[in-house]
């Protein structure tokens, strides 16, 4: 019960994470920009780095609007990045600001004291720590941007799944994207205070890689990576406090084995429908 207790709060931040970036996570996938995530939050972790630097607390008031304000210049970029022509993969871009950013962070860190606490912190978090102010703080904003996200769902799915068609239907493809990495800047900059760089980074982008080895729909592929994200979240925070081991970097790498199990059920569900499907055919030559 005093484990039960212990990790009640950790757990129910981490079922927030995985609703609203395992939707998330779907848009990212679709567009192809799989390290957005990572970019993102990187770049939010340099903005809570330069509030470290300047003395502020880095959970206070003044490190989140400064973090959120970095989050917003990348997004304003990687909104811009994306050319009619596509002669420069938005990708490269994606990837260069997060070397920049990482690069940034580390120099800044250099300067600070406890630097190493602070670079661990940026990477994994410490979910443990998470209060119930936080977590409902966190609960209303992720359930302001789902709202955004379902009012302009048409939109902002056209534009995942379909881009040239949504520029044949005049669709104004950057703004409307400027807006998604907006509100995917505000999911992150919380995030990545909670749950460190490389855990945001998991559930957004496992839940919906391990979906789409299930599932071609959307309905779907969210039920399954909501799913195996509440799966991992609880799995995760129990082997931590019983191995003793950091929970984010723990919750990360039971993510890494839970995707090889389901990957590995993917081939076998996926041979044995080819082995029926080639015994039909068989049947069929035989009969004609």
């Amino acid at each position: 019960m005093e484990i039960f207790l212990f990790l009640l709060a950790p757990f129910v931040a981490s079922l927030i994470l995985t609703g609203i970036h395992a939707y998330l996570g779907v848009h990212v996938v679709e567009r192809g920009v799989i390290f957005v995530d990572l970019a993102l939050a990187q770049i939010a972790a340099l903005g809570a780095t330069v509030a470290i630097v300047a003395g502020m607390d880095p959970h206070g008031r003044n490190s989140y609007w400064i973090s959120l304000g970095f989050t917003f210049l990348g997004a304003a970029i990687f909104a811009l990045a994306r050319t009619r022509r596509g002669h420069i993969p938005q990708e490269a871009f994606i990837g260069i600001a997060y070397s920049v950013a990482s690069a940034m962070a580390i120099l800044l860190m250099s300067k600070a004291t406890g630097e190493t606490e602070h670079l661990k912190d940026m990477l994994v978090g410490n979910i443990l720590a998470v209060s119930w102010p936080e977590v409902r703080k966190t609960a209303i904003l992720y359930a302001l941007v789902g709202i955004f996200h379902y009012v302009f769902r048409k939109k902002f799915l056209l534009i995942s799944m379909n881009h040239e068609k949504a520029e044949s239907l005049g669709v104004s493809v950057r703004f409307w994207d400027f807006l998604f990495y907006a509100s995917f800047g505000f999911v992150v900059t919380s995030s990545v205070a909670i749950a460190g760089v490389l855990l945001v980074f998991c559930y957004l982008i496992v839940p919906s890689v391990g979906a789409m080895l299930f599932a071609d729909r959307i309905g779907p592929r969210l039920a399954i990576g909501w799913t195996m994200g509440t799966l991992v979240s609880a799995l995760g925070c129990y082997l931590s406090v019983q191995l003793d081991t950091p929970t984010g970097a723990t919750i990360v790498v039971t993510f890494g084995g839970v995707l090889v199990v389901m990957f590995l059920l993917h081939l076998v569900v996926h041979h044995g429908r080819s082995t029926e499907l080639a015994g039909s055919r068989a049947a069929q030559r035989e009969l004609s």
